[in-house]
């Protein structure tokens, strides 16, 4: 199996601890979301390249490197001098949960134009992922669409997750705009119930199945968070818990995670979307449930993705 996944390379300060005023000390990870659910797909098994755009900077290097030690394609990762590789602040509360602030006005991968894509690296590919991030300003938004389109035009599966970064956006107006254009050109969607909520006003299982009904996905995963996540195909639904029993350092990159343990664990099973039974979308859904657990356990994205024998022992 090949899986393709374009967006946003950047680095993740995440908190480790606070000093008496508040302020964080922070731990540097690499990350970014299109990149995490990709590197899962990698770590687990499966091919994988990436598209994207990081600056020439120490950074920018480091990630570089980090992607392809993991064995991703990183031909079409392109090294500018015209902006900065993007940082991304992550400060947690006392639950393990995270909020974003970032420095990106703009960062590089914000630059990246469709004509600099090498396009046969969709050759032999299965599913081509995306996000919202790489959608929030110009050249990548268009850059972005034109790749999700020529995807579509080599009949490769789509995979997408939204990302809602609200503070990356200039209106949230705009981010609705673009998130609902990725629904329109998406087969298989996983999505958190916050972004449910943002764009239908509806509780994850009600919005999973208005996604169905409004656009021509083919299966829908609705996250919330430690409670589970609903799935949903045109012919089945049910909700998997998450793994219990966790104590939570770092929810960062763990819907991510999710999202590419259970693309992996789809490829795996080889039939259309909508044509998998309840028994199959709840193994998928277990499959990815554990591994996003897992994730919790460590700092970081792609730094906290469990190796394949851990999720199947955990299982």
């Amino acid at each position: 199996m090949k899986a393709i996944a374009s967006g946003e390379l950047l680095i993740d300060f995440n908190s480790v601890s606070s000093d008496e005023m508040g302020y964080p000390t922070l731990e540097g990870h690499p990350g970014g979301a299109t990149i995490n659910c990709l590197a899962a797909l990698r770590t687990f098994g499966a091919e994988a390249a990436f598209i994207g755009k990081a600056g020439n900077d120490a950074f920018g290097k480091m990630l570089q490197h980090t992607i392809g030690q993991l064995g991703i394609d990183t031909k079409n990762i392109i090294i500018t001098d015209d902006a900065f590789t993007t940082l991304a602040f992550v400060t947690l509360d006392e639950t393990g949960d995270r909020e974003f602030s970032f420095a990106r006005k703009p960062g590089a991968d914000l630059l990246l134009r469709f004509e600099e894509v090498d396009l046969s690296v969709f050759e032999g590919a299965d599913v081509f992922h995306f996000g919202t991030v790489s959608m929030t300003e110009e050249p990548s938004r268009e850059t972005t669409k034109k790749l999700v389109e020529y995807a579509r035009s080599k009949d490769i599966l789509i995979g997408y997750d939204p990302n809602l970064r609200k503070n990356l956006w200039r209106s949230l107006e705009d981010a609705k705009e673009q998130m609902l254009w990725g629904l329109s050109m998406a087969d298989i969607v996983k999505i958190s119930d916050e972004e449910i909520e943002f764009l239908f006003g509806l509780t994850p299982e009600e919005g999973a199945k208005k996604i169905l009904e409004l656009y021509n996905v083919q299966l829908v995963y609705a996250t919330c968070g430690s409670k589970g996540s609903y799935y949903n195909n045109r012919r089945v639904s049910g909700f998997m818990p998450a793994m219990k029993g966790l104590k939570v350092i770092d929810t960062c990159g763990a819907g991510d995670i999710f999202g590419g343990s259970a693309m992996f664990r789809f490829l795996q099973h080889n039939k259309a979307a909508a044509d998998l039974t309840k028994e199959e979308l709840d193994d998928i859904t277990r499959f990815a449930s554990v591994a996003a657990g897992l994730s919790t356990q460590k700092h970081g994205g792609i730094s906290s993705i469990p190796a394949l024998d851990e999720v199947l022992a955990a299982l």
